[in-house]
């Protein structure tokens, strides 16, 4: 039974950092094909934020965090990571990992993903 689970999100003014974590469980998150991470406002589309192939060690991030958002996966403790610089009230969102180990040409799209977590909230004020 995969699980996947979020913390570390919470409220912090802007210009702030949060570092989100998310567990897996059931699932060997370095054999995924892809790991991402996601974020949802009320009323909008789920978008991606940051993803991770760990078997190619790559990574991709949208336009709107590139340069402040970073993802990375820890082996060791079966997580990854999302550290978020910089925050601006636009990042707020609730924030979702998903991972899937099924090939795919992109890691950016949601429809790709089996397994999600529940969330976590991010708020910048």
């Amino acid at each position: 039974h995969v699980q996947l689970v979020e913390s570390g999100g919470g409220s912090v003014q802007a210009g702030g950092s949060l570092r989100l974590s998310c567990a897996g469980t059931g699932i060997h998150l370095s054999s995924a094909f892809c790991v991402g991470w996601f974020r949802q406002v009320p009323g909008k589309e789920r978008e991606g934020v940051a993803s991770i192939r760990p078997g190619a060690t790559t990574t991709a991030y949208a336009s709107s965090v590139r340069g402040r958002f970073s993802i990375s996966l820890d082996t060791a403790k079966n997580t990854v990571f999302l550290q978020m610089n910089s925050l601006k009230p636009g990042d707020t969102a609730m924030y979702y990992c998903a991972a899937d180990i099924r090939y795919s040409t992109t890691c950016e799209i949601t429809t790709m993903y089996a397994y999600w977590g529940q969330g976590t909230q991010v708020t910048v004020s």
